[in-house]
């Protein structure tokens, strides 16, 4: 039985992450976690709201405190009631550390992580995707599901494919993490150079390859920047479809000046991004 873990902040919670998380756990047989980070550093208000004509008002620290205290027992609560009603082994991981530790932590013995694509674990607002998203997909130990603020079905697999050992990773691995996904259409989508011929990079071994893991695929070369043509091209389908890619397999500084095939579909589509790279 494999393991997922579902992401889950306590002070905004997430009922999409949650129905995505149930709905795998169920088709995939799984033990679900619920992760809770309750890093002690993140609140729901900002400092200065604590402050009144008097300077900084204990009463209000009181109860803001007991505030978040309820926010995340209903949080808690909500995730068990989900799970239990749809008959799921699960459990459930409070995690006080801080947050960013705490979750890396805890990818090392999941198969998959299930967070909302807009998590920010701030009452900050960030652009997407936030800091935390970008640190997370760099250092994260196991494939990552980043899914939207609205749940839809997923009715067709769209496998990114550019011949790098990063891209046929996640591919592999999306199959052995999301077995169940093996009946749905599968699209294998690459991206060349207008000088470049339409054949697929190294297309006899990829088909090969693909012949013994989505025997019915189908297979789209599209010319141009690989950013811009992808998500016009993935626009143009429904946002049912989950998107396989590998990411962050540039060097540390580079993936934090140059923004990434994952950044940009985070910011240009509202699909499900399942995320592998090996390191």
């Amino acid at each position: 039985m494999k393991k997922i873990i579902a992401v889950l902040d306590g002070l905004k919670y997430s009922a999409s992450t949650v129905e995505y998380a149930i709905f795998i756990a169920k088709q995939e047989k799984t033990h679900l976690v619920g992760v809770f980070l309750e890093d002690m550093s993140y609140r729901s208000y900002a400092l200065s709201e604590l402050v009144d004509k008097s300077g900084v008002s204990d009463q209000r620290i009181r109860e803001y405190i007991e505030h978040d205290k309820q926010l995340r027992s209903k949080s808690v609560k909500q995730f068990e009631q989900a799970c239990q009603l749809a008959g799921l082994n699960y459990s459930i991981h409070k995690d006080k550390d801080t947050a960013m530790e705490a979750l890396l932590h805890e990818s090392i013995y999941a198969d998959l992580l299930i967070i909302n694509a807009n998590e920010t674990f701030s009452h900050v607002t960030e652009s997407k995707p936030s800091h935390f998203m970008r640190h997370l997909m760099a250092d994260v130990s196991c494939p990552m599901l980043l899914v939207p603020s609205k749940f839809h079905h997923i009715n067709k697999s769209a496998l990114l494919y550019d011949g790098t050992p990063s891209s046929v990773y996640a591919i592999r691995m999306y199959d052995y993490i999301l077995p169940a996904f093996k009946n749905l259409p599968t699209e294998v989508i690459s991206v060349k150079s207008l000088a470049a011929s339409m054949h697929l990079p190294d297309g006899k071994l990829m088909k090969e390859f693909m012949k013994r893991h989505y025997p019915d695929a189908t297979y789209t070369v599209l010319k141009g920047i690989p950013n811009e043509e992808i998500i016009t091209y993935l626009k143009k389908e429904n946002r049912n479809s989950i998107i396989v890619l590998g990411a962050y397999h540039r060097s540390g500084l580079s993936r934090w000046i140059y923004p990434s095939m994952a950044d940009n579909l985070l910011i240009g589509l509202k699909s499900p991004l399942f995320i592998a790279h090996s390191k």
